[in-house]
């Protein structure tokens, strides 16, 4: 059976214990605690570090948050090393920090400071980290999958090990690269990972009127790609979902998809109201919010709230520390403006 789907009581109870939960949900609010911030200041709000407000947005450029996706990310790269490889979407502040990207660098880079990880050149849609396998988000929708198959093909014939993951969200399925990619990896059986972020929305566009079919699980499903339906709000279910398909690429049986029903709670962008959307299917959306359930689980668990609430603080607190030292930092210097570009060799820079 090829495609299946993958829910929280699935499992055994031992299984169910050995989910790390405390790490897991660290994670989640790191990454809910850096997208707040960052939105706050690309709308030129209060600052988070105790300045007054100058109106003026500190994030330059276009910022798309994945408030709301965290468990996707957090639940995903939870089993990776810093050898795996990870490409990623202009949604990509989560899986950024879920594969251990610095998170102040990061912040950094979207304040287009000096110290961010592309020198304040990449912003928000074109973060990368090679240091912990993280070959970049993309701007171009769909652009990293090629990428992926092309990154898992050389790690497979360089035959030292490594997988790598590959996020996107649900209206890359409708673009010749999803094709394309997962074709190649099916044909050369690569080591590789696709996870499918369905948050339901393409830009300002409901996604379900414009996919036909069953979505990327059937599709990959009609390539040979076995595929594994997960609600992506729900950390457990997205941890073990995960669990079992990373170990199904190491060990050498091909290419895997991980379709993760998930929801945008923000718009397509910071400044963005949404206003296309209807108020009713939000407000039913943020009962879903995996955060919350995260903290209803462990308290049905008769788990301690206070070792959560420190976990909160404590993500709120970096942040801040993030955002004061991205204040701080140097603006790039003029002289590396035409540092890191493509020239033809004859001084005609593109």
């Amino acid at each position: 059976m090829i495609f299946k789907e993958h829910a929280l009581g699935q499992d055994s109870t031992a299984e169910q214990a050995s989910i790390p939960f405390l790490e897991l949900y660290r994670m989640m609010v790191r990454i809910r605690a850096f997208e707040a911030a960052a939105e706050e200041a690309s709308q030129g709000g209060v600052s988070a570090y105790g300045e007054a407000a100058d109106g003026k947005a500190k994030v330059k450029g276009p910022l798309h948050l994945s408030t709301g996706q965290e468990a996707v990310a957090a639940g995903v790269c939870a089993h990776l090393e810093n050898t795996d490889y990870l490409t990623s979407t202009h949604r990509g502040h989560g899986h950024t920090l879920a594969k251990g990207a610095d998170l102040s660098r990061m912040m950094c880079e979207l304040f287009g400071k000096a110290t961010g990880f592309n020198g304040g050149k990449g912003g928000s849609m074109h973060i990368a980290d090679f240091s912990v396998g993280m070959l970049g988000a993309n701007g171009v929708v769909a652009a990293g999958l090629p990428i992926a198959a092309g990154a898992a093909h050389a790690q497979k014939i360089s035959g030292q090990g490594g997988i790598t993951v590959c996020f996107f969200g649900d209206g890359a399925i409708n673009r010749g690269p999803f094709l394309e990619a997962l074709n190649w990896a099916k044909v050369f059986n690569l080591p590789v990972l696709f996870v499918c972020e369905d948050n339901r929305w393409s830009a300002t566009t409901a996604s379900a009127p414009m996919i036909g079919g069953e979505g990327a699980s059937a599709r990959a499903q009609g390539l040979g790609i076995e595929a594994v339906r997960v609600d992506g709000n729900d950390i457990h279910a997205v941890w073990h979902a995960a669990c079992g398909l990373v170990a199904q690429v190491r060990s050498g049986s091909g290419p895997q998809l991980l379709h993760a029903i998930t929801y945008r709670v923000k718009g397509h962008v910071s400044v963005d109201l949404a206003l296309y959307r209807d108020p009713a299917e939000l407000e039913a959306a943020l009962r879903t919010d995996p955060i919350a359930r995260a903290r209803e689980h462990w308290q049905s668990q008769a788990g301690d709230m206070a070792q959560l609430d420190a976990l909160e603080l404590s993500a709120k607190m970096e942040v801040q520390d993030a955002l004061r030292a991205a204040h701080e930092a140097p603006w790039p210097q003029a002289s590396q403006a035409f540092t890191d570009v493509q020239t033809t060799g004859a001084g005609q820079w593109y």
